[in-house]
């Protein structure tokens, strides 16, 4: 069964649920064992020497009334670990670094709960079911029996998701309660955007040629040349003389594919052409064909089909999509200056334990 990853994260969501602020604030206690919950307590080995107590868990951070666990750590920091493990062996040092990686977003985790409780935000039984059918229609699952198959996939009980997905909901009413809804985008915001990424929103001059070819090459004799060039002189006057451009093409031409399609060289614009036969392609109008073109492996003989002058899509077609950018933009600024001064304003205490974090 094909595997799903199911999400209804948004940018600012993955930055609350990912990130995390490191806050100056936050009080740092090296006391493992006042901390320590549970230890190895034999203390010596089976020769009687002794030996360092392992640390099995104990509370390694107290966030306002709320307290994080070494184990709590070891478990968010699991699937990282996993995964840098696979590209190289990991010291101490490094698996250390991973764990106040995962530390630190627990911390952001348990305040932002505190905060969802705090403004008692709540999510409905029908937000969590039209949740679970935007997920089905997204990843094209067909019923209910399907959603959970798949889940369990994912080594997932279909209670748990349910339950990440209420988490997930919780906190994007949070986000649009706290940043979202504070964010404004004014009309001289996004006229001076568009106007500084105008040349995205530009279409260059387009062109569609056909061409005849005939074939010299690197090695061929000076009368082999010369042969070619005749022979390309004379279709070409048949060319200008009227002859239909495509037929002469199929007849005359050496490029295989121009034989079928009558030299049709499709649209392109400048710069994707060889630069002997774009400058000649640039100078004609359309219907206009050219002298004979030498280039290292023969001649060309070209005829401009049409010429399509650049647009420029305007402020009007592009405003919602600039609002969007703007406003996606700005949210995830004062999300990140949101974050730290939750983080500022919370009592933070971290307990350093040597060799674990």
């Amino acid at each position: 069964m094909k595997q799903h990853t199911f999400a209804i994260i948004t940018t600012a969501m993955a930055l609350l649920v990912m990130g995390g602020c490191a806050g100056n604030d936050a009080v740092v206690a090296k006391d493992p064992a006042a901390a320590t919950l549970n230890t190895d307590q034999t203390g010596k080995s089976s020769d009687g020497a002794k030996k360092p107590k392992t640390i099995t868990n104990a509370i390694v951070a107290i966030v306002n009334d709320d307290i994080i666990t070494l184990y709590d750590v070891n478990k968010e920091a699991q699937t990282a670990v996993s995964e840098a493990a696979k590209k190289a062996a990991l010291d101490d040092a490094a698996r250390i670094n991973i764990r106040r990686t995962a530390l630190d977003r627990l911390i952001e985790k348990k305040l932002t709960e505190q905060k969802i409780k705090e403004l008692s935000i709540r999510v409905s039984e029908e937000e969590i079911r039209q949740a679970i059918d935007d997920v089905r229609k997204q990843n094209n699952i067909p019923s209910q029996d399907a959603l959970v198959a798949a889940l369990a996939g994912q080594g997932l009980s279909f209670d748990q998701y349910r339950s990440q997905l209420q988490e997930q909901i919780e906190k994007l009413k949070l986000v649009s309660m706290e940043v979202r809804a504070k964010v404004q985008v004014g009309e001289t915001e996004m006229r001076d955007y568009y106007t500084a990424n105008l040349p995205k929103y530009t279409e260059e001059e387009s062109f569609r040629a056909r061409h005849i070819f005939f074939k010299t090459g690197v090695k061929a004799t000076p009368n082999e040349i010369q042969s070619s060039k005749t022979t390309a002189m004379a279709v070409l006057a048949d060319a200008r003389g009227g002859k239909d451009f495509a037929e002469l093409a199929k007849k005359f031409s050496e490029d295989p594919a121009a034989r079928k399609d009558g030299g049709d060289l499709g649209s392109f614009k400048k710069g994707d052409m060889q630069p002997d036969l774009e400058k000649t392609i640039i100078s004609l109008k359309p219907g206009e064909i050219s002298d004979l073109v030498s280039t290292p492996i023969g001649f060309h003989i070209i005829k401009l089909e049409t010429r399509v002058a650049g647009t420029t899509k305007t402020f009007e077609s592009l405003k919602s999509d600039i609002e969007e950018i703007l406003y996606r933009k700005k949210s995830e600024e004062r999300f990140t200056q949101w974050a730290k001064d939750l983080r500022g304003k919370a009592s933070v205490e971290i307990r350093v334990l040597e060799g674990f974090l």
